[in-house]
């Protein structure tokens, strides 16, 4: 919403220079998948590893952002879009500020993770799906999440009540159902290599 007599400042400490202090570029990792698929446990190995390679990083859990953040939210379509939103606007904030802010959210809707992919340039937008069966996130059901759900007692449960809507066209595409955190830890490092955003590596992986 634009409300008149509020106007954007510019900082007289830019990105670039911020960039420069880290000795790294900033950019959004957005892990997106089901309950259960790994999001959290990836995003919290990454950001270990990029800690190793002396990286500034940040992790927004979806749990922990609506114990603050976001706890006037529901689990509503229209809730989920506005968590989505505040969130997408909170990383692109960290990037101003030069840091890699990982996001792990079920966000399950294509457009609203578009819209988060608008909000910056195209390279600092980096959408890696979990994927990770159905049956298998249930499984791991530490929560009993989806056994609520399936009693009915949750609501617009996403994968259950609530649709699921996979990226088409993911930077990076994780089978988090089957492979070792170690390797999927490993293809994320490797992306960013390749993509020279990160300093340096962490091998091969011994």
């Amino acid at each position: 919403m634009n409300t008149p007599n509020i106007y954007w400042h510019e900082a007289f400490v830019s990105r670039m220079l911020r960039e420069q202090m880290n000795g790294h570029k900033s950019f959004i990792l957005w892990f997106t998948g089901l309950s259960g698929s790994g999001k959290s446990t990836l995003a919290h190995a990454v950001e270990e590893a990029l800690y190793e390679l002396g990286c500034r990083t940040f992790v927004f859990d979806g749990d922990n952002v609506r114990h603050g953040l976001c706890a006037d939210l529901g689990f509503s379509s229209e809730d989920r879009v506005e968590n989505i939103r505040r969130i997408g606007e909170m990383a692109k904030l960290f990037t101003e500020a030069g840091v890699i802010a990982l996001t792990a959210f079920i966000s399950p809707y294509r457009a609203d993770r578009a819209r988060v992919r608008s909000l910056v340039a195209p390279e600092d937008f980096i959408e890696i799906y979990c994927h990770c069966p159905l049956e298998v996130c249930e499984q791991r059901d530490v929560k009993g999440l989806y056994a609520k759900a399936r009693q009915g007692l949750i609501k617009d449960f996403t994968g259950i009540s609530s649709a699921y809507e996979a990226p088409d066209t993911p930077e990076l595409l994780l089978d988090t159902g089957s492979l070792p955190l170690k390797d999927c830890v490993a293809q994320v490092l490797a992306l960013l290599s390749n993509r020279r955003i990160i300093p340096g590596s962490l091998g091969d992986g011994d």
